[in-house]
């Protein structure tokens, strides 16, 4: 995987001051002393401030504040507790957030989780981190929530029916397909329909908060009597709440995997994270406040989709186009989601951890092509063949393990590498603070469920082997390395791609 393809690498110049490589593909390269040229096969700095907190804040609200937000409730055992986890997980995730931008802002080089990981702790615990990424966690999440845009989708069609299992799946292929090519032709068009799905999400938040609040203010406050009764929560129920709740706000650090292509880093990325987190956490707690205001905590806890039976007890016919809000949603997680990670591949490929065709752009497009349909094969398979729940079960406790040990290596990199430029520096404690709570809920997996965890740490040590498989041991055969070679080049011209100009 580390060797680098001469497809990649053999030019040549033309009389017109152009290089061009052994596909034909004419890169421009201008004068080294002057100017950059307009159209330099890289990624664009196209991400400004609303762009940053619609990746966000898009990512993060899913269909999860719609669905099921009564996991909270059935551990905390009170609608005032759960309303303090709620608050609860909204700084704790913040405390990571703000972690995460000191790292970004120190670290100018795009891939989240991997490139701080490669930084403090070296290449192989980088590379175990990408390899779970590609070969199970991003494949099976993606799959998780494109079900859910199919399934929310269809469902005012065939209300009051059930929607077939096989029309859920085909319209997800669609979904998940569209949300691809959308990635793969344009980042400009990427960021505006991620905007645009942000919106619909927070008008779709707001269309839950406004009627709730309209109740509680007309005096609707008597499911908030004896909110805090203390015979009814249980301790030993309250991590399990956590999980969930942390859960509910992931997509947080989805804006440091895209690093170079943000405009202003240095302000961007610390102002993007705190207005998102804001937004969120009060989007939130104001959703659970509305719901509490019109469902009792049995109505809520026997709900399926709470959006969905608040509307139909206080919206009547309008009821129907819940589910398609809850679309738009699950939607925009995919779209910022595959946007974010796709760059995680890319960077991994650049350092050698990936083959090396993931690390090129599109000659016109501009965007990193390979990066981004390479989930596309195995996410389509895992969603027809594979058991998606089960996979995320025992996957979901490494989200943790390895968001953990990467604010462990901003706490490292504070000792190793003291005089290292931090533009924005957050207190000790901040991160300190954050990990424990992510060790927490790992070993908190490991005790819960230690069948499916330690199915998940099996998978993820699987990446020791292939490290030494495809990085560390190099002396291939001939015949493998022109057939690896042959691949590549087929790849850059089926795809239009070359390595980008530095």
């Amino acid at each position: 995987m580390s060797r680098r393809s001469s497809a990649a690498t053999d030019t040549h110049v033309d009389g017109r001051g152009s290089s061009k490589n052994d596909l034909g593909s004419v890169v421009p390269c201008g004068d080294p002393n002057g100017p950059a040229p307009q159209d330099r096969v890289e990624l664009k700095k196209k991400v400004t401030l609303l762009r940053g907190i619609s990746i966000i804040t898009g990512t993060i609200i899913g269909a999860g504040i719609f669905i099921s937000p009564k996991g909270i409730l059935k551990h905390s055992g009170s609608v005032g507790m759960s309303l303090v986890i709620w608050c609860a997980c909204g700084v704790l995730s913040l405390f990571g957030a703000l972690s995460y931008a000191e790292l970004g802002t120190c670290i100018k080089k795009s891939g989240g989780h991997y490139t701080y990981i490669l930084e403090a702790f070296g290449p192989q615990m980088a590379f175990m981190r990408v390899w779970v990424d590609l070969i199970a966690i991003r494949p099976a999440a993606t799959a998780v929530i494109s079900l859910a845009y199919g399934q929310y989708i269809l469902e005012p069609i065939f209300t009051p029916c059930g929607v077939p299992e096989l029309a859920v799946k085909l319209v997800t292929c669609v979904g998940i397909t569209a949300v691809m090519y959308l990635n793969s032709m344009s980042v400009t068009w990427t960021s505006r329909i991620q905007i645009f799905l942000t919106f619909s999400k927070l008008i779709a938040i707001s269309c839950i908060i406004v009627p709730g609040m309209y109740q509680l203010f007309k005096g609707e406050t008597q499911n908030f009597e004896n909110s805090f009764k203390v015979d009814s929560v249980q301790l030993s129920s309250l991590p399990l709440a956590f999980y969930s709740g942390m859960y509910a706000y992931a997509g947080w650090f989805y804006l440091n995997f895209v690093i170079e292509e943000v405009d202003n880093p240095e302000r961007t990325v610390p102002l993007a994270i705190c207005i998102s987190m804001a937004i969120v956490t009060i989007g939130y707690v104001l959703t659970n406040v509305a719901y509490y205001t019109v469902m009792t905590a049995d109505e809520l806890l026997a709900s399926d989709a709470v959006a969905v039976t608040f509307a139909e007890k206080l919206m009547g016919k309008f009821s129907l186009a819940v589910p398609v809000f809850v679309a738009f949603s699950c939607l925009g997680s995919m779209n910022g989601g595959l946007f974010a990670v796709s760059r995680s591949f890319y960077v991994a490929s650049r350092e050698g951890h990936l083959p090396e065709i993931l690390s090129m752009i599109h000659v016109r497009r501009h965007t990193p092509l390979p990066a981004v349909i390479i989930l596309y094969p195995l996410t389509i398979l895992i969603l027809f063949l594979g058991d998606i729940y089960s996979l995320l079960n025992f996957m979901s406790f490494l989200r943790w393990l390895f968001i953990g040990i990467t604010v462990v290596g901003l706490i490292y990199l504070r000792y190793t590498r003291p005089k290292m430029h931090r533009p924005f520096k957050v207190p000790l404690f901040i991160p300190a603070v954050f990990s424990f709570t992510c060790f927490f809920m790992v070993f908190l997996s490991l005790y819960s469920d230690p069948v499916n965890t330690g199915i998940g740490l099996a998978i993820t040590l699987t990446g020791i082997p292939a490290y030494y498989i495809f990085i560390v041991f190099n002396k291939r055969p001939r015949w493998f390395e022109k057939l690896s070679d042959s691949i590549s080049r087929s790849l850059q011209i089926i795809l239009e791609v070359v390595p980008p100009e530095h």
